[in-house]
């Protein structure tokens, strides 16, 4: 019978869920990985990681397998589940449900369920959705190799994504709905420097148009309330992402954006329970960012474990 009996586990395969592991296993502590699809979350889908420090220049992808190989190197056991069908912390042994009925136990639990592409939500995209919108470069931009795509958004994703895929489109019109841009100034300029981007600010998308193909998106002023029709191949869509939180409502605190709260040592609302990565409460969402809160995490876990056990080998004494 497979032991599902764990001292920490860990919800969430992304670049936090995958260095909590690594810190915690090393600790010698009997670790699991519990993570819904593809191992490394938003970072496989990053085709250049440029500023991850102490290497040059990799992709989200080779990282994301180098940080899995140095987890399962250490001990720690990494599974794929469909779904969480319930979770249930409040308590001093703590158990995951998976949905297909396997209780997996432990005595803390780290949160890094990261987050997912935001969507626009606007008519069309469910129906174009993987046949011409796409959320992920690295994913889909070689299928619009010399043609016309539009890239929605206004951060730091949208423009060093839109950079990056004129490698393969022969336009790129970048759509925003200010007349100023959320991201550094150094993407901003490389965006601006590119002779294959044009810019439609201040504008809005309001409808995505096609017939059995995606041919473009209705795009809408938001000073004149004008509409005009802009023919693409696709678009790409980086406004954000939302945390994966759904599962965790009414279980730990969240704030009104649906993030889950922290204190500087990770912890959540429940004893035993820490956070880190995107799915938490905070400014910045970058992959070092989340790998040194998971390293906090799983430094705060290791060390409210040890307390908890010596205070039982105390009351036995």
């Amino acid at each position: 019978m497979e032991n599902n009996r764990f001292d920490v586990i860990v919800l969430g395969g992304g670049p936090a869920g995958l260095t909590s592991a690594i810190y915690l296993s090393r600790a010698r502590l009997r670790t699991l990985v519990l993570n819904i699809g593809t191992a490394g979350g938003q970072m496989v889908l990053t085709h250049e990681v440029a500023n991850y420090p102490g290497v040059e220049s990799t992709s989200g992808y080779a990282l994301a397998n180098t940080m899995k190989k140095q987890a399962k190197s250490f001990g720690a056991v990494l599974k794929n589940i469909a779904s969480i069908q319930q979770l249930k912390l409040d308590r001093d042994l703590k158990q995951v449900i998976s949905s297909d009925g396997t209780i997996y136990e432990s005595d803390a639990v780290i949160l890094a369920t990261g987050g997912r592409s935001r969507e626009l939500g606007v008519e069309g995209e469910r129906q174009f959705k993987g046949k011409g919108i796409s959320y992920c470069a690295t994913c889909d931009g070689e299928f619009f190799t010399d043609k016309e795509i539009i890239v929605i958004g206004g951060g730091n994703s949208a423009l060093e994504e839109a950079v990056s895929l004129t490698k393969y489109a022969s336009h790129i019109t970048i759509v925003h709905q200010f007349d100023y841009f959320q991201a550094f100034e150094y993407a901003v300029e490389e965006a601006k420097q590119n002779a294959k981007i044009s810019f439609k600010l201040s504008s809005v998308i309001s409808q995505f148009k096609g017939g059995d193909s995606f041919e473009g998106a209705l795009i809408k002023d938001v000073n004149t309330g004008e509409e005009t029709f802009l023919p693409a191949s696709g678009a790409f869509i980086f406004i954000g992402y939302q945390p994966n939180t759904e599962i965790l409502k009414d279980v730990v605190a969240l704030n009104k954006w649906g993030e889950i709260v922290v204190d500087r040592d990770m912890k959540t609302s429940l004893e035993g329970v820490y956070a880190a990565g995107d799915a938490i409460a905070k400014r910045y969402r970058q992959i070092t960012t989340s790998v040194g809160e998971a390293t906090v995490a799983a430094l705060s876990t290791a060390g409210w474990l040890h307390e908890q056990r010596r205070k039982k080998v105390s009351v036995v004494s």
